[in-house]
């Protein structure tokens, strides 16, 4: 499995429309969690954000959306931020336009936001630019704690995130059954850590 943990700046360069960081001279990092509502992780996720008074920023498909309704309830009701993820966990890249643009549109029944991040990171220049003029705001990230990853520990991932987040930093984690072990140790140390280093935990704008 190929990723990079820290998004080079020239990507960021060559793909400007894209929000990659949130510059700022505070000392904020921005928490996203891909792929929920999850009936365990995403719970466990909120509960630690709440024990730090932390804000965070969950990219949630609406096929889950749906079935867990009452988890996203619960983000939206202790003031945290939602974005669209599409509604299968769709890859621009792999399917046609018209059928990508769908799935989006069908997320857009269960989550009202004009944040939406693409799965995988795959989306065409094309693609992009419908959406910005649809008025969606296309949020891509600075930092992968690499949850994902089966090959990592839980430590590993959380030294990712502590190693190379900076004030500004989009983080990704991922409220899923797939990352929920490496998740349930990344997390709190993640807090734990920023939060000794006088870090605050806010929404993407």
């Amino acid at each position: 499995m190929i990723y990079l943990v820290k998004m080079p700046w020239l990507v960021k360069k060559i793909y400007p429309s894209c929000i990659w960081d949130l510059p700022t001279t505070e000392k904020k990092i921005y928490l996203s969690f891909d792929d929920g509502p999850h009936e365990i992780a995403t719970p466990f996720v909120l509960d630690q954000l709440a024990k730090y008074q932390a804000k965070a920023t969950f990219f949630c498909l609406g096929k889950n959306v749906l079935r867990f309704p009452e988890i996203y309830k619960r983000i939206l009701l202790e003031g945290h931020r939602v974005g669209n993820h599409t509604q299968n966990h769709m890859n621009g890249r792999r399917v046609k336009d018209s059928e990508y643009f769908k799935d989006i549109e069908e997320a857009k029944k269960w989550i009202d936001s004009n944040l939406f991040r693409p799965p995988y990171g795959r989306i065409s220049s094309f693609q992009t630019d419908c959406l910005k003029k649809a008025g969606f705001k296309i949020v891509m990230w600075d930092v992968l704690s690499a949850d994902f990853d089966t090959s990592k520990t839980g430590e590993n991932c959380a030294h990712n995130v502590k190693k190379l987040a900076r004030k500004g930093s989009i983080v990704v984690f991922h409220d899923s059954q797939k990352a929920w072990d490496r998740l349930k140790i990344a997390v709190p140390d993640v807090l734990d850590f920023f939060s000794e280093n006088k870090y605050q935990f806010d929404m993407i704008g």
